[in-house]
């Protein structure tokens, strides 16, 4: 299940959440909602939030064979986590340091080795998006619409600038422009040192989207990425914000709003002279990154990125169906729907498997060959939504209540 959310303004939209959770979805799409306090979707089951029905009850977990285990190497808390509304704050690996952050503003900085805590802050605002990091910063996007930049080293603040509205991912940085993509629709870059705007690009708000955002994206030439609510996928010159390309990755079809969301929520994926996205009721496509070109597609629908490994693309679909595919072909490699209706997470490769996770907070281990479950953990009992990190091959996974763990296929 996913969070279908109007264009509305941070209040508004926490009200809307609320009543959506008592089944009264159709009537809101079209009501203005004010006043009401948000609901903590951080330990509900997701299938649960427009009815106390389960239209599709999450498939029920079965006995596997183990073949491998999940050795905990280190783990540690950080902050309410994801906090009471539906945020995807995710971890960032830069060097060989992991920096995380919690919806309540706690920041933290962590050698990705042995978990050894480097730094910790507190920002006055709640954290919204993040986290982002690279070229010595540390970067955020809070609920009251400020990118905020962190010194890696120490954790100061070095600046704080605000932007058009909300931002619900992480800013990405060259070390030249900070790039943030906010909720109306709107890719901004700031100056690195200084966090100055530079130039804005903006495109079509529609009247419905998931509540989210892909994180842009630099690729080769020069050029920023992102993907947009409408389904577009554009790409603009990072010095000036100069329009190069763009490139639907997928078509509002449908006489409802509803039916009409196709937004490219996932995490980019730039492979060389390529890039990877994919769209809620849409595509999967990979483009030329000089032209926009479409070089490889197949029709999916998926709010998550795509990941690569052992000569396949990995996706899982909007029903928590995981599926590889040869990479450039039609071929489905294998199909695995043992976690329906689960809320699985995006994909991550490590070492011989692909992990996913899902809302009870377990981690599930396919095999890349067949993709057989072929090892299980639990990392969170609130639950796991923010994609997982993956290095030197270590796990690492941040649940909803804000534990942090690292661990090691065995």
């Amino acid at each position: 299940m996913i969070l279908i959310t109007p264009n509305l303004t941070s209040g508004q939209r926490n009200s809307y959440h609320r009543l959506a959770a008592r089944g009264l979805v159709l009537l809101l799409l079209s009501a203005s909602l004010t006043n009401c306090a948000g609901f903590d979707v951080g330990r509900l089951n997701p299938s649960t939030w427009f009815g106390d029905d389960e239209v599709n009850p999450p498939t029920e977990l079965t006995k596997i064979d183990v073949e491998v285990t999940l050795k905990r190497e280190w783990d540690s808390k950080i902050g309410n986590g994801q906090g009471k509304i539906f945020n995807l704050i995710t971890p960032v690996i830069d060097g060989d340091r992991l920096f995380v952050a919690s919806a309540d503003g706690t920041v933290a900085a962590f050698s990705a080795n042995d978990g050894t805590l480097l730094w910790r802050e507190r920002l006055e605002d709640p954290i919204t998006g993040g986290v982002g990091a690279g070229y010595g910063l540390v970067l955020l996007g809070t609920e009251a619409a400020e990118v905020v930049a962190l010194d890696q080293d120490s954790g100061a603040i070095l600046w704080a600038m605000a932007v058009s509205s909300e931002v619900l991912s992480a800013p990405k940085t060259n070390g030249d422009v900070v790039v943030v993509q906010t909720v109306d629709e709107k890719l901004v870059a700031l100056e690195a040192t200084t966090g100055e705007q530079r130039w804005t690009y903006e495109t079509t708000l529609p009247a419905l989207t998931l509540r989210g955002t892909s994180s842009p994206v630099f690729a080769t030439g020069g050029k920023v990425l992102a993907g947009f609510s409408n389904g577009t996928l554009v790409a603009v010159d990072a010095r000036d914000g100069v329009w190069s390309w763009e490139e639907r990755v997928a078509v509002p079809e449908g006489q409802y709003d509803i039916d009409r969301v196709i937004d490219i929520d996932g995490q980019l994926l730039v492979d060389g002279s390529r890039v990877l996205a994919s769209s809620y009721q849409g595509n999967l496509m990979a483009l030329d990154v000089n032209t926009g070109r479409i070089v490889w597609g197949r029709e999916a629908s998926s709010f998550h990125g795509i990941e690569r490994g052992f000569g396949n693309l990995y996706y899982v679909d909007d029903e928590g169906v995981i599926t590889a595919v040869r990479d450039n072909s039609e071929d489905v490699v294998w199909e695995n729907s043992d976690l329906k209706f689960r809320s699985v997470s995006a994909p991550r490769a490590v070492g011989n498997y692909i992990a996913v996770t899902d809302f009870e907070g377990y981690v599930h281990l396919l095999s890349q060959i067949d993709g057989r479950i072929v090892g299980r953990t639990r990392a969170d009992s609130d639950g796991v939504r923010a994609a997982m990190m993956s290095g030197a091959g270590l796990l690492y996974v941040y649940g909803n209540s804000g534990k942090l763990s690292a661990y090691r296929p065995d």
